[in-house]
């Protein structure tokens, strides 16, 4: 591979967002929006769909409903100080069920209904801080 090839490769930015399968979309969708604080983006077929994505702060997660899928995700949500401190203020507002956690960090960890778990970590200098 040539070092053009390489450069034209790297040059082009990437788009992602993780797809969480849930059992009942709207019923994670008011976990979401009403426990978490996402908004709804879209939602297929005028809301009566079974995917839709929510997006919080550029954090954005497509929902997905299929029987068929049992899988669980793990999702690693950095934030700097500011929003760690607005997020624990919002669970504890909210009555969101929390466990600390270890995953190379402490970290809290936020479980959806479906299982699917959002890690927040909890080190005082976030990998986002240190990359200022």
């Amino acid at each position: 591979m040539s070092e053009s090839t390489v450069t034209e490769r790297i040059a082009h930015q990437w788009y992602a967002r993780p797809v969480l399968f849930v059992s009942d979309v709207q019923a994670a969708l008011r976990f979401y929006i009403d426990k978490l604080g996402f908004e709804k983006k879209w939602h297929v077929a005028d809301g009566k769909g079974t995917v839709c994505q929510v997006d919080r702060g550029g954090c954005e997660i497509i929902l997905c409903e299929d029987p068929a899928r049992q899988d669980k995700a793990r999702l690693f949500v950095e934030l700097n100080r500011e929003g760690i401190d607005e997020l624990r203020r919002e669970i504890l507002e909210r009555s969101v069920p929390i466990q600390k956690a270890w995953w190379a960090y402490d970290v809290i960890r936020i479980t959806d209904p479906d299982g699917n778990e959002l890690l927040f970590p909890l080190d005082e200098t976030n990998d986002c801080e240190r990359q200022k």
